[in-house]
């Protein structure tokens, strides 16, 4: 009786929600299959956290992470960086365009929307608030897009985004919305590699840039405005240390 072929896992965080995650990844899981010659599943998990616990599990043969919990995954766990986005990467505090808030003081004893307590855009945020002199707790919501609906429904004064996830956002919902503060560039998704499928690398780096040549490739870049791939910057998960603590200390 033939064997069963294992799909390889393409593990996603959960930055907006497992429908979208399926579809913005459809075209790298078909261009990863045929140059894997195996099936390829895009998976993902309840929440940042989730996530990151079954990274540090080896759940994932390649997981696309924030750089954050890239840098845990290669500490902690062994995984390889592999590549990032060319696209700045950064956390945007978002409040209703015609809302009265128009400083971060205005946020004072008012209901905040993050992603999860380990999400980048979240951490950066809880910082971000903290360096403020305000201390309020954060209601925690699965995707982008339910942040901004909540927050166009009055259910909250303000919430974290990332710049991609808004600029993902129908452009009515964009335009409803404004930036209360937007970040510096951080570590954006990172592709790290499970140290248990090591063998596969110079593979998937090859696939990887052929898969930024394809159409397919190119159409992906543009439609979630990534620009296309380049590799990590020196230091540029190390600086990522003080969120992965925050991470670890989590997971504990």
């Amino acid at each position: 009786m033939a064997q069963t072929v294992q799909p390889f896992r393409l593990g996603v965080a959960p930055h907006t929600s497992a429908r979208v995650i399926l579809e913005m990844y459809q075209p790298l899981r078909l261009h990863l299959e045929q140059a894997l010659g195996k099936p390829v599943e895009v998976v993902t998990a309840p929440d940042f956290t989730e996530f990151a616990r079954r990274m540090m599990h080896l759940d994932y043969d390649l997981a696309i992470t924030t750089g954050h919990q890239a840098r845990l995954a290669q500490t902690d766990a062994g995984y390889t960086p592999l590549i990032t986005y060319i696209a700045d990467f950064r956390a945007v505090t978002l409040v209703a365009g015609d809302s009265k808030v128009k400083q971060i003081s205005d946020l004072k004893g008012k209901q905040v929307l993050g992603l999860s307590s380990t999400s980048l855009v979240t951490l950066w945020g809880q910082h971000w608030l903290k360096s403020n002199g305000l201390s309020q707790p954060l209601r925690y919501i699965s995707a982008s897009d339910s942040v901004a609906h909540l927050i166009l429904e009055n259910q909250a004064a303000a919430g974290f985004a990332s710049l991609a996830n808004y600029q993902s956002l129908p452009r009515e919902l964009q335009s409803k919305l404004r930036f209360l503060a937007i970040s510096e560039p951080m570590a954006g998704r990172v592709y790290m590699l499970n140290p248990q499928q090591l063998a596969l690398k110079s593979t998937l780096d090859s696939a990887l840039q052929n898969f930024a040549q394809s159409d397919s490739g190119k159409s992906y870049f543009v439609k979630y405005k990534l620009d296309g791939y380049r590799m990590l910057k020196p230091k540029e998960l190390e600086a990522m240390d003080p969120f992965a603590a925050e991470v670890r200390q989590t997971l504990k």
